[in-house]
């Protein structure tokens, strides 16, 4: 029974996630049918080397900004002494109910030269900024995107950790400090590299936001792909791009799973 209950999921993972791979493999490593490395050759060109390199860049500052941000913010609201954690939750959901584009496209209003931000700089007498359609509007693009995606994971697992630690830390004669480098962090790096994985992946791979944001000035890998398979019409480099881009999350994410696995090793140590 409980077998064929997993059934739909696993007719569903064929149909949607296996064949299509297959596919991308398949066009990535043949031109007009023929077997061949071209495509891959093409991708290790230093100019789309330069892509991946940015676009990793980018993505790296986008999920550390997240982090440093969201941390905070979700170690404060697993405090039991907070009360209004539901409430920042819900803050944090309702704008991942709007259309993911729409979001974007606000920005725009935001960050352009008449926009709201160089307004209420110029109405307390600052320098307006000019950062759209530059790297640091495709960056706040992005964090404003998945920062909820960097706090839920790490609220979630600093919620359900056990207090007794905590105080078994503090009885132990540990400070504040400590207890949070020793304890509490350690603990929760399982969250930070849901997080981080959940931030990281959309980073590296998203095409709208550098697009809308970045102009023609910023061009990151996904955007390379989205040309080769909608404007070029050359499945098959483009094919070859994602798989690069596919192996190259895959390492990131083993990185990710070590540093999540020490630090569980250095916590119950």
């Amino acid at each position: 029974m409980k077998k064929a209950a997993a059934y739909p999921y696993v007719v569903w993972m064929i149909l949607f996630i296996l064949i299509p791979i297959a596919l991308i493999v398949y066009y990535s490593f043949t031109v007009n049918g023929v077997f061949t490395f071209a495509n891959y050759a093409r991708a290790f060109e230093p100019i789309y080397l330069a892509v991946l390199r940015d676009s990793f860049i980018i993505a790296l500052i986008s999920t550390a900004l997240c982090f440093v941000l969201g941390y905070p913010v979700a170690y404060i609201m697993a405090r039991k002494e907070f009360r209004d954690s539901n409430f920042l939750i819900f803050l944090f959901l309702v704008p991942m109910w709007m259309n993911f584009l729409m979001r974007t496209y606000a920005w725009l209003t935001i960050l352009e030269k008449n926009g709201l931000v160089n307004t209420i700089l110029a109405a307390v007498g600052l320098p307006v900024i000019d950062i759209l359609y530059t790297d640091a509007a495709v960056i706040l693009g992005m964090v404003y995107n998945f920062i909820p995606f960097m706090i839920l994971p790490i609220y979630t697992v600093l919620k359900k950790m056990d207090k007794s630690l905590i105080e078994a830390a503090q009885d132990l004669g540990a400070n504040s400090r400590q207890v949070f480098f020793r304890v509490t962090f350690p603990l929760s790096l399982p969250g930070v590299v849901a997080g981080t994985t959940m931030t990281f992946l959309p980073s590296v791979t998203t095409f709208v936001i550098s697009d809308l944001l970045g102009g023609n000035k910023t061009q990151l890998i996904g955007n390379v792909i989205e040309q080769q398979f909608l404007l070029v019409n050359d499945w098959n480099f483009g094919s070859a791009l994602a798989v690069m881009l596919m192996a190259a999350i895959l390492l990131t994410m083993n990185v990710f799973q070590r540093v999540d696995s020490q630090g569980e090793r250095g916590a119950v140590l």
